[in-house]
């Protein structure tokens, strides 16, 4: 007889749902048929010489009435259940004979088989070792189970923590396909009145194979190559399955903190295949964010001491964090030459005119600045350049050529487009804000000295770069964080003849930078970080992005981000974006976003094994950001000095204008 015989397996068959008869109360039910299952031995059943203990092939206890009594006649009298536990928990051997012949085998024969392998188990508990549930249907990325309620919660009060979240959202389950186990996650739930379980939807994530003395998983992939069948077994993934699963495969890895939720199994990140195609830290504000993206770069330079990275920080809160392992330029040190900008940038700095007058600054500045770079030796030296040449010039050549523009009768228009450029330039000149870019002490040839020491080469030690542009005014700050995007992509294309040094560029608040199509306002700044993201991977470029707004971002540079790390998100828009950005198989833990904790976060892509649920690891004091909210009550409980602290408040904001 078959299972498709069986009247009780018409429970899980919700096509016949409607046209079965009556069921009996809890009699179909899944968990009665694993119970009966397990009490076999009592009634002359065969499940000690089940793998599984679950009765889903019931020809022995219903054809093989001879062998049942044998059963009974040979197990001692008073403890009924003396072979249950053991066995059914024993989900690695191969099944003990299943041919008629041989299921009338002396107990004595069967009791020495189980306790010959007894010693080889190294899973005791046989929550681990029954199925929770079967399969009901299947697609090509997922399937639907049905699961029963009681042994989720059996399996909730396990020790092992990956047991006890057995079948809930966002856990991990496994099904035995042929010789191997297939690791699916399960997506959501839902109650099956009708038959007394429960269905959930879940998404495959990869396979492995089973080792036969213990049942286990070993040799974890991603992918699946074979599917398994409506029927098919159910089983809780233990914390020695997902120790396989998310150990390192050889690949360079740092670890960050531990996969929830176990206790000891370290979550590891994949460095080359992270940077590789880029990665986004998303998370609202509050949730450690910064703490964790400082733990990250942390970790990668820790890994990497002789690396290359850049990091654009808005607001001045990773000086703290890197100030021993990372070199921290600011308006007072970074000395940025403005001739290093190009057309584009010089237009967004010097020009203020909008629509028809737009253009004919546009040509006046070209004209103007292409002869102020002609006037330098440099220049002459190397024939033919370009109004986009990063070759020094002196702002007095270039205000002298605009004023001389202007003085000529032949002009084609008036003299308000040469007064606009010419006043914004002196504007520059003159305001000490400006000086960190616009100073006459910026005008020698220093472009391979600011690379140098922008970018870390060498790094000497302290591989990454935090350029403070909190200090920077704000009608520029887009610009400047544009210049320093665009070196990084074009040293990395004229140096494609050299020895590839592969640079990590990271963008903090990047929704400001790369905004949404509805917020675009044309900066270069957007232009740029767009190209990195589409082309930088073929130059050694990676683009890391950390923003509290998914949803203001543009949607095509999300995209290209082959890791995405996902922390707490209290807006309902920002989790549809991130939703819709995140591969197939992270949707059962998506719905978990809204539910972290701070500083825990979903990580799905390229830079993982499977996607996970990460609790960060504690960060050093000296190493954190200064990020941290203040505590307004503690605060407001001291007083004295407030007139000292506003008089000397004062005094900085007037002496930086």
């Amino acid at each position: 007889m078959t299972d498709m015989g069986n009247p009780n397996f018409r429970t899980f068959d919700p096509a016949k749902e409607a046209g079965a008869e009556p069921p009996q109360p809890r009699g179909n039910s899944l968990r009665d048929r694993i119970r009966r299952s397990e009490q076999g031995a009592s009634i002359g059943g065969a499940p000690v010489q089940s793998r599984s203990g679950y009765v889903h092939n019931p020809q022995p206890s219903e054809s093989q009435p001879e062998a049942q009594q044998h059963d009974v006649a040979m197990q001692p009298a008073p403890p009924v259940e003396e072979p249950v536990v053991e066995p059914v928990g024993e989900s690695a051997p191969p099944p003990i004979p299943s041919p008629p012949s041989q299921q009338a085998q002396p107990r004595p024969e069967v009791t020495e088989q189980i306790e010959a392998r007894a010693p080889k188990k190294e899973e005791p508990n046989t929550n681990a070792a029954q199925p929770i549930g079967v399969v009901l249907e299947i697609s090509g990325a997922g399937s639907m189970i049905a699961i029963d309620l009681q042994r989720l919660s059996e399996c909730s009060e396990d020790d092992d923590p990956s047991v006890a979240m057995a079948g809930q959202v966002g856990s991990q389950i496994k099904i035995r396909v042929g010789g191997s186990w297939l690791l699916a996650s399960v997506r959501n739930q839902r109650q099956d009145r009708k038959a007394g379980s429960i269905l959930a939807n879940i998404d495959f994530l990869g396979e492995g194979v089973e080792e036969k003395l213990t049942g286990r998983l070993h040799g974890f992939r991603r992918g699946v190559t074979r599917y398994p069948v409506p029927g098919g077994l159910v089983y809780p993934a233990t914390t020695a399955d997902l120790k396989q699963v998310y150990a390192s495969d050889g690949r360079s890895a740092v670890t960050i903190g531990k996969v929830y939720p176990t206790k000891d199994i370290r979550a590891g990140i994949y460095i080359d295949a992270m940077l590789g195609k880029h990665f986004a830290l998303l998370g609202s504000t509050g949730t450690g964010k910064s703490t964790s993206a400082a733990l990250i770069l942390h970790r990668i330079c820790e890994a990497a001491p002789e690396g290359h990275i850049v990091m654009v920080d808005p607001h001045g809160e990773y000086s703290a964090a890197f100030r021993n392992t990372g070199v921290i330029l600011d308006v007072s040190n970074l000395q940025m030459p403005y001739w290093i900008m190009n057309f584009e940038e010089h237009c967004e700095v010097l020009l203020t005119s909008q629509g028809n007058d737009r253009q004919v600054d546009e040509d006046i500045l070209a004209k103007c600045l292409l002869k102020a770079r002609s006037k330098s030796r440099l220049a002459e030296s190397m024939g033919k350049i370009t109004v986009d040449s990063p070759i020094p010039y002196l702002l007095s050549d270039l205000s002298n050529e605009i004023q001389d523009q202007m003085g000529k009768l032949d002009k084609a228009t008036t003299s308000a487009p040469y007064m606009r450029i010419k006043n914004k330039l002196d504007e520059l000149k003159g305001d000490p804000r400006y000086q960190f870019m616009f100073s006459g002490m910026l005008v020698g040839d220093s472009m391979a000295e600011f690379i140098g020491k922008v970018f870390r080469m060498p790094s000497n030690g302290k591989p990454i770069s935090i350029i403070d542009v909190s200090g920077v005014p704000s009608d520029i700050t887009a610009t400047v964080v544009a210049v320093l995007s665009r070196l990084v992509f074009d040293f990395a294309i004229w140096g494609r003849e050299e020895r590839t040094s592969p640079i990590l560029l990271v963008c903090e608040e990047a929704h400001r930078y790369v905004p949404s199509e509805k917020n675009a306002d044309g900066n270069s700044v957007g232009k740029i970080l767009s190209r990195i993201a589409k082309e930088g991977r073929k130059y050694g470029i990676s683009l890391g992005l950390i923003t509290q707004r998914p949803s203001d971002l543009a949607e095509g540079v999300l995209s290209q981000c082959g890791t995405i790390i996902s922390m707490r998100l209290n807006n309902d828009r920002d989790q549809d974006f991130v939703r819709a950005a995140m591969p197939e198989g992270a949707r059962g833990f998506l719905d978990a976003i809204p539910a972290l904790r701070n500083r825990e976060c979903i990580i799905c892509g390229e830079g993982v094994a499977i996607p996970i649920r990460v609790s960060f690891d504690n960060l050093e004091e000296a190493k954190r950001p200064a990020s941290e909210d203040p505590s307004f009550v503690e605060l407001w409980n001291q007083t004295g000095g407030e007139e000292d602290i506003v008089e000397r408040t004062v005094q900085r904001w007037r002496s930086q204008g």
